[in-house]
């Protein structure tokens, strides 16, 4: 039996609920889901940007509960240090929790204009100036990543904890057609074809609930 738990929220919609599954799924840990329902009012705004704090994932194990997603990463980094989930090398280890902290505290155009929905699909969607600097500066991050540790991963031949971060954006891209160079089209390539992405995908295009805000195209 599971002795952990993970509260998530939508899979279609909610991109935290997506990065606490991953770590968790990357480093192995045997847990089980509980879904909150569409219709919570605390996770309704959440998806919808307008609340000031993220309650899920909520991950419960052992008695311990931690429900932020960077607190999530650290702890299952101590709990499976030998997972991967954190880069070996310090200098590494410094980078990826300054990108990963990054992604936790920014990119706030790029959530509200190009929101996470994988049922959908937007071609030709105008994308404005704002959310366009923050995906340069995704790319960028990406591309410095993928040079300086060689890949396939963000740090090197295991997906971590900055691949988590980052999956929610891969699938934006995805959503809305962003073009972006060859190097990082490979990289969203390689991660929508992880197991674990292949599967939260179709669980997210099964989902019967819809939020008509986030269905929209604007």
């Amino acid at each position: 039996m599971a002795k952990a738990t993970l509260t998530i929220s939508s899979k279609n919609y909610s991109s935290w609920s997506l990065r606490g599954w991953l770590l968790a799924r990357f480093v192995g840990l045997d847990f089980k889901e509980r879904m909150i329902p569409p219709d919570d009012v605390d996770s309704r705004k959440e998806l919808l940007l307008l609340s000031p704090s993220i309650l899920v994932p909520c991950l419960t194990h052992d008695g311990v509960k931690v429900w932020d997603t960077l607190a999530i990463a650290e702890y299952l980094n101590e709990l499976k240090s030998k997972s991967g989930l954190l880069p070996s090398n310090p200098a590494a280890r410094a980078h990826c929790r300054a990108i990963c902290g990054e992604m936790h505290s920014g990119f706030s155009s790029l959530r509200s204009a190009l929101p996470m929905n994988l049922k959908m699909s937007f071609p030709g969607h105008k994308i404005w100036a704002r959310a366009k600097g923050d995906i340069e500066r995704v790319t960028t991050i990406w591309r410095e990543c993928l040079t300086a540790y060689k890949g396939p991963f963000l740090f090197g031949r295991k997906r971590g904890m900055a691949d988590a971060m980052y999956a929610p954006v891969v699938t934006r891209f995805m959503t809305y057609h962003v073009e972006v160079d060859a190097q990082c089209a490979a990289y969203c390539k390689r991660i929508l074809a992880l197991p674990e992405m292949v599967e939260w995908i179709a669980a997210a295009k099964a989902e019967p609930e819809e939020i008509e805000e986030l269905d929209m195209e604007f």
